[in-house]
């Protein structure tokens, strides 16, 4: 199921109705993330909810977000401030949920399949703590949907993903020079460049010769080590960004540098060229190389813009997130609502799973045999 946003759709039976019905109610969200990269995520749909009067409350669960969190007024700081609340709907860009939170456990991602590793390990394990996937195009909605048939307790709408919403509409680049290149890595040590020697030296080299310019973001969870060694680095025609917000930084760039990130599809959404380093699962539209010595003959190649890899950069796109509207979080929002009206009596109990569900109990430092295995439904006829 693909959704489009309130906002288009026209005729008596849609989410435009949904939505004009809803704004009668005060629904109450939760935004559920682990790490400061989840607050780019939920900030678009914070800013959806807020503009439709809805109310909303955050919640992380680590020292590193905490320290991080730019919402940290309307951030609820305990799980009894949680349970307090009553949620209808959490929604969580992150791997799981706490399953003794009330209301509807939604997934949101904290970003697209990077392709690190066997997909049944990895971008598409299902869990079992959630009601409702929201996917971010038809290569994850496929997947999901089969994954479904095995796993009945959850259902699955496409309504692309809410952090690209900053990136829509891209803007208009100035003047004609292609220079700039924005090097970003994942924090899997066996897969991110950050801690590749021979290419340090390489990006040294070329940032002292000029004919590049880099902006560099890292992994908040790569090392302190690593990401001191790299700002020593800064200077003319290198800028290190200790920042979660890229997206500015995806617009000024060319061209990225990368290795097996998940940013790396965030950057090719507007159709801009990848060269990656060793990735793990190497693809036709992007450039790799597995040598340092090949690397700035691939930034020269990228900056070319050649024709046959930004037309495999458009079909790819098509395919993990053809929406640039910067509505997704509109969908997620209008898709969250639907589904928390909906007769869920055809899903199964969601899993047992009492390993999981101790290491959430463990993290939080909460402990309760209170569990959820129901998806939270809540009557049209409600008054709320």
């Amino acid at each position: 199921m693909k959704l489009k946003p309130f906002l288009k759709l026209k005729g008596k039976n849609n989410l435009a109705k949904q939505h004009f019905i809803s704004i009668l109610k005060m629904y109450k969200f939760l935004i559920y993330i682990s790490y400061s990269y989840g607050f780019p995520i939920g900030k678009p749909i914070y800013e959806e909810l807020k503009q439709r009067n809805y109310e909303v409350k955050w919640f992380v669960d680590t020292t590193e977000a905490k320290q991080h969190n730019p919402f940290a007024a309307n951030t609820l700081d305990t799980v009894e401030e949680v349970l307090a609340y009553e949620p209808h709907i959490v929604l969580t860009a992150a791997n799981v949920v706490p399953d003794f939170f009330p209301g509807l456990k939604v997934q949101i991602f904290h970003g697209f399949n990077a392709e690190k590793r066997n997909f049944r390990k990895g971008h598409f394990r299902i869990r079992g703590f959630f009601d409702l996937y929201c996917t971010q195009g038809p290569s994850t909605t496929s997947i999901f949907k089969e994954k479904q048939k095995e796993h009945p307790h959850f259902d699955v709408i496409e309504t692309g993903w809410s952090k690209m919403d900053a990136m829509f509409p891209i803007p208009e680049k100035e003047g004609n020079q292609r220079n700039t290149i924005l090097i970003a890595s994942t924090f899997t040590k066996k897969l991110s460049l950050a801690f590749d020697e021979e290419l340090f030296n390489k990006i040294k080299i070329l940032s002292e010769k000029g004919t590049f310019k880099f902006m560099q973001i890292l992994h908040p969870k790569l090392p302190d080590d690593i990401k001191s060694k790299w700002k020593s680095l800064q200077g003319e025609n290198f800028q290190y960004h200790d920042t979660t917000d890229i997206i500015p930084l995806m617009h000024q760039a060319d061209i990225m540098l990368s290795d097996t990130s998940s940013v790396i599809q965030e950057f090719l959404l507007q159709r801009k060229p990848v060269v990656t380093f060793r990735h793990n699962i190497p693809q036709d539209h992007i450039i790799n190389v597995n040598e340092v010595s090949k690397i700035e003959e691939a930034l020269s190649y990228a900056l070319s813009y050649p024709a046959k890899k930004i037309s495999l950069i458009s079909k790819y796109i098509s395919n993990i997130h053809p929406y640039d509207d910067g509505h997704s979080s509109a969908r997620i929002v209008d898709a969250s609502i639907l589904f928390l009206h909906k007769d869920k009596s055809y899903l199964k109990n969601k899993p047992i799973n009492f390993a999981r569900k101790w290491k959430v109990r463990r993290k939080l430092g909460y402990f309760t045999f209170k569990s959820f295995v129901r998806p939270f439904t809540l009557p049209k006829n409600k008054e709320i």
